[in-house]
C-alpha cells in the first residue's frame, strides 16, 4: 500500500521550549495506526499540524501527496475528527446534528439527506433522528459523534481517544464500527489511554515521548522490544518496593523496573524456573508481596520499559486539548 501521510523531520517550538524534535511518520493507506504517548509528548501537537490548526517550525507534512501549506483548505476536506470528548449540539436533533456538519464541510444541498440518513443508520439512531441529542445515552453520543466526523467521506479520520467513559459493551461496538468504517477504505489514526484497544485495532503504533519517535512498529514488533520471555510482575507494599527490587537483581541477576506498587523484570529462558525460586527467596527474606505473577510481554510491558512508567499513569484527568475543536476547520 501507498502512504496517505508523510511526516519528514518535522519540528514545532514554542519559545525556547521543543514540543516536537524531529519527527518522522509514515502511514499507509488503509491502515489504523496508533499514536501512543505520556500528556506533553507531542501527540496533540503533531495532530493539530497535520490539522492545519500549527504551523510547523520546520518539516514536511503530506497529506495523500499534497504539502501542507497552500493545500490546507483541501486537507481538511480530506481528515475527519471525533474528539475525547462528547461534541454534540444537545439541544439540536441526531438529524440536526448531522445537516449542521454537512454544511459545514460543504455538501451540496441535493446531496444532504442522502448523506444524513445513511450516517443515521451507521449509527442505530435511525429511529431516534427526530429526538434531541441531548436525550441520548453516552453510547449514542459517541456513535453520533464517529458518522458525523465521517459526514463528508473524509480520507483519514482521526480518533482521539473514541472509547474513553464507555462501558464495555459500548467499547466493543464502537471497536467494531471502527473496524467497518476501516474496512470500507477509511484510514484512521487513534489516540488512547488504553494499550489493549491499541493492541487490538491497530495495524502499526509509534510511540512518542518527550517530542521524539522511541518506537514504532506493529503491536508483535513492540511486545519483542520487552522481551522474548514472560513477564515477571509483583504487587508490593511501598515499604518492600525497593527490597524485593534489589533481592531480584542481586539474588537472580534480574534487571527489575519498579512503577509505584509494582516492580516487573523480564523471564529469559535461563530463568524459566525463577517464578517459584523468587517466592521463596522472599518468603525467607520475610518479605510478602501483595500479588506475584507472570504473563506474557504486553504492550503496557514495553511502555514501562521505554518510558518508565505505564501509559495510564502518565495521563492526567483533564481536557482533550482536540475538545475546542468542532469541525476541524
Amino acid at each position: 500500500m501507498g502512504s496517505i501521510i508523510v511526516v519528514e523531520g518535522l519540528v514545532k517550538k514554542f519559545g525556547g521550549f521543543t514540543a516536537v524534535d524531529h519527527v518522522d511518520l509514515d502511514v499507509k493507506k488503509g491502515e489504523i495506526f496508533g499514536l501512543l504517548g505520556p500528556n506533553g509528548a507531542g501527540k496533540t501537537t503533531i495532530i493539530n499540524m497535520m490539522l492545519s490548526l500549527l504551523v510547523p517550525t520546520s518539516g514536511k507534512i503530506l497529506i495523500d501527496g499534497f504539502r501542507l501549506g497552500g493545500n490546507s483548505e483541501k486537507i481538511k476536506q480530506m481528515i475527519g475528527l471525533m474528539t475525547q470528548e462528547t461534541v454534540v449540539e444537545e439541544e439540536l436533533t441526531a438529524e440536526e446534528n448531522l445537516e449542521i456538519f454537512a454544511k459545514l464541510y460543504h455538501i451540496p444541498e441535493k446531496e444532504i439527506p442522502k448523506k444524513v440518513a445513511e450516517a443515521l443508520k451507521e449509527a442505530d439512531i435511525v429511529s431516534f433522528k427526530n429526538a434531541k441529542a441531548s436525550t441520548f445515552s453516552g453510547g449514542m453520543k459517541r456513535r453520533l459523534g464517529l458518522v458525523r466526523a465521517m459526514i463528508q467521506n473524509p480520507k483519514v479520520l482521526v480518533l482521539d481517544e473514541p472509547t474513553t467513559g464507555l462501558d464495555v459493551q459500548n467499547r466493543v461496538s464502537m471497536w467494531s464500527r471502527i473496524r467497518e468504517l476501516n474496512r470500507g477504505g477509511t484510514t484512521v489514526i487513534l489516540t488512547t489511554q488504553y494499550l489493549e484497544e491499541a493492541d487490538m485495532l491497530c495495524d502499526r503504533i509509534a510511540i512518542i515521548d518527550h517530542g521524539r519517535i522511541i518506537a514504532s512498529g506493529t503491536p508483535t514488533e513492540l511486545k519483542r522490544l520487552a522481551g522474548t520471555g514472560n513477564i515477571l510482575e509483583i504487587t508490593a507494599k511501598q515499604t518492600d518496593v525497593e527490597k524485593i527490587a534489589k533481592a531480584l537483581k542481586s539474588k537472580f541477576s534480574l534487571s527489575p523496573t519498579v512503577n509505584g506498587d509494582k516492580i516487573t523484570a523480564e523471564l529469559s529462558g535461563k530463568h524459566r524456573t525463577t517464578f517459584v525460586r523468587v517466592a521463596i527467596e522472599l518468603e525467607r527474606l520475610k518479605l510478602e508481596p501483595v500479588a506475584i505473577s507472570t504473563h506474557l510481554p504486553t504492550l503496557d510491558d514495553v511502555f514501562i520499559k521505554l518510558t518508565g512508567a505505564t501509559l495510564r499513569d502518565t495521563l492526567s484527568e483533564g481536557t482533550s486539548q482536540f475538545g475546542r475543536l468542532r469541525t476541524g476547520r
